[in-house]
């Protein structure tokens, strides 16, 4: 089978539909390939170095790594050595020992009717990590990880600029900011799933936005890459049912890829759920998690979950005093006022009929799986505040709404350039202060990190809600916020690019002109305006 036959659109008029404007236009002067593959070079090695240097600092004052990660590396070291999923005698053998620290690890496991003990952690991380953890132990796979990290911030820039059309200087710059600061630098070392998921949604939504989506090669990529993240973990699989579902919209004019993808989908979850079955005795891994033997796999969304309560992570996942994404890098903030910029995407235009509204679906691939990824940290996970890094059930969406903010300065209003840019540097000295105060074991990942020197979160912190005080403790802070919020999200929808447009001419006239990756001002009939 040719792999590389051209997508059914470009030789039938009902084939997918055409890739986002900014697609289809970015391979133009502002993204040379010598200038991109340098840029990218740039923000892989300055993440990749960013999370090696948090490779120093101890996961908890008694170990180099803590709660969750030794399940993980004692599942890679079984599947390297035994070619299973049994830790049982890597339990019995304590060989967290040296790198977890002499205590007893939490018991996470219950002993399966055939007597093995299978982590209640989804096993593509283990694999991804097997042969480093194998062949050089847990700083090996912490190396393996910041690598990931590397990649990540090259394939976040070279997205940014070659599917939405994001001026290559100002792309990485934001890239190398979020890349050098929390959460992304500490996720990029932490043995979690949560930086390969990010790479895996990233992954995805390139080849979703590119202009070859109707190729069998990008249609398999896809599937291969959605299929990855509930197999990183299966709190990951809201993001990728909307992926998913972008993707069978992209397809929707061509019946035979569509039915291709929608059973290829359809196949891949049946796998996943009978594997499931045999290996973990449920429907997810948390069936052979000890703590849920009477509540039920269930109930690692709570065994009494306040939904209600949950909505104010809507706010708190971003503000909170510790755990939130603005205390530790404060440009996050930007999200806030970038959203609303993609809101104001999705909103019809006066193009022509051959581009059915591009710009919406740019919008959406970016909007949606946010949305979704941040509504699953809201009322699904068990909290937001837990013995881990703060922002960690949000990374795997982190992209996404770096992407949204790099669209949102895409115009260049130069005061919001340099609010940026403070912002982020803030976010920068932070992480170097932690880095310091942790080679000098003054704090750790898990635990006191909020004692960290840095004047700048310090300042932040009695400005920023603490969730962990109770309701009469952090409501004002907590309305303050809400208020806050709000007004920035509607800031963003029509006020920063009031009376122009930002759709991106696809075939521009005049060659000699802005040219192929710059925002055009077009006229009601869709040609650009002289």
């Amino acid at each position: 089978m040719n792999t590389d036959r051209p997508p059914p659109s470009a030789v039938n008029p009902t084939g997918p539909d055409p890739p986002p404007p900014e697609a289809a236009t970015a391979g133009g002067a502002a993204a040379r390939p010598g200038s991109i593959s340098a840029a990218t070079g740039l923000v892989a090695v300055v993440a990749t170095a960013a999370a090696l240097l948090g490779i120093g600092v101890r996961a908890r004052f008694g170990g180099h790594v803590a709660v969750d990660e030794p399940q993980y590396l004692l599942t890679a070291l079984s599947i390297f050595e035994d070619f299973d999923l049994d830790i049982t005698d890597e339990l019995e053998q304590r060989r967290w020992a040296p790198w977890a620290g002499t205590r007893a690890l939490p018991v996470q496991t219950e002993v399966l009717g055939d007597g093995t003990q299978i982590s209640p952690h989804d096993p593509l991380l283990p694999i991804i990590l097997a042969v480093p953890m194998g062949l050089g132990g847990w700083g090996a796979a912490k190396v393996a990880m910041a690598l990931m990290a590397g990649a990540l911030a090259a394939l976040t820039l070279w997205t940014a600029v070659r599917r939405f059309a994001v001026p290559r200087r100002p792309a990485t710059g934001g890239v190398l900011l979020a890349s050098a600061s929390a959460p992304l630098a500490v996720y990029g070392q932490q043995v979690y799933p949560e930086l390969p998921a990010a790479l895996a949604a990233v992954a995805a939504l390139a080849v979703l936005t590119g202009p070859a989506f109707g190729r069998w090669r990008d249609i398999a990529a896809f599937g291969l890459v959605i299929t990855a993240l509930p197999w990183l973990s299966v709190k990951y699989a809201p993001v990728a049912a909307v992926l998913a579902v972008l993707g069978l919209w992209r397809l929707r004019a061509d019946r035979r890829a569509l039915a291709a993808m929608a059973g290829g989908f359809a196949a891949m979850g049946a796998v996943y759920l009978v594997v499931h079955r045999l290996v973990w005795g449920g429907w997810t891994v948390y069936a052979s998690g000890d703590h849920f033997q009477e509540s039920g796999e269930f109930g690692v969304m709570g065994f009494d979950p306040d939904f209600a309560g949950r909505a104010v992570r809507l706010v708190g996942l971003m503000v909170d005093r510790g755990y939130g994404l603005a205390a530790w890098q404060p440009a996050w903030l930007l999200l806030l006022p970038a959203v609303g910029y993609g809101l104001w995407r999705l909103r019809p235009r006066n193009l022509p009929a051959s581009r059915p509204f591009p710009g919406a679906f740019a919008g959406a691939a970016l909007l949606l799986p946010l949305a979704a990824g941040w509504l699953t940290a809201t009322f699904v996970a068990l909290t937001m505040n837990g013995h881990w890094w703060p922002g960690r059930q949000t990374v795997v969406v982190l992209p996404f709404a770096l992407l949204l903010i790099l669209l949102l300065l895409r115009d260049r209003p130069r005061w919001l350039h340099r609010t940026g840019l403070a912002l982020g540097v803030a976010g920068l000295v932070t992480y170097a202060w932690l880095l310091a105060d942790g080679y000098a074991v003054r704090i750790t990942w898990v635990s006191g990190f909020e004692r960290v020197g840095s004047p700048l979160y310090q300042g932040l912190r009695p400005l920023l809600p603490d969730y962990r005080s109770g309701w009469d403790g952090f409501w004002p802070l907590h309305l303050t916020w809400a208020l806050v919020s709000l007004l920035l999200v509607v800031y963003g929808t029509p006020y920063l690019t009031k009376g122009r447009s930002h759709e991106v001419d696809p075939h521009p006239p005049d060659r000699d002109g802005p040219g192929p990756g710059r925002g055009a001002d077009l006229r009601p009939d869709g040609l650009r305006r002289r």
